[in-house]
């Protein structure tokens, strides 16, 4: 659980802030009004944040659908082949 801060209480109290997210571990969720503004991270859990954003958006990457080709295209659905046979009038 991160510890939350008004933003004004954390303004003035910034080198502490710092130093327990760098020493101590903690999180900290500088707040506005009760709503979560910012937040204070070690730099080795943004490290780890930037690490599986990446492995998350490379997997979503590799899953989402690629579109078929054109038909008559490499790779591509054949066309219908013969739609209608040409037979003289009459017969």
């Amino acid at each position: 659980m991160a510890y939350e801060i008004p933003v004004t209480q954390a303004r003035a109290e910034l080198a502490d802030l710092i130093n327990r997210v760098v020493y101590g571990g903690e999180r900290v969720v500088v707040t506005r009004h009760g709503k979560p503004l910012v937040a204070l991270v070690s730099a080795a859990d943004l490290e780890r944040l930037r690490s599986a954003e990446q492995q998350i958006s490379g997997a979503s990457a590799d899953s989402v659908a690629q579109p078929a080709p054109p038909p008559g295209e490499p790779g591509g659905h054949p066309r219908f082949g013969l739609a209608a046979e040409h037979r003289p009038y009459g017969t």
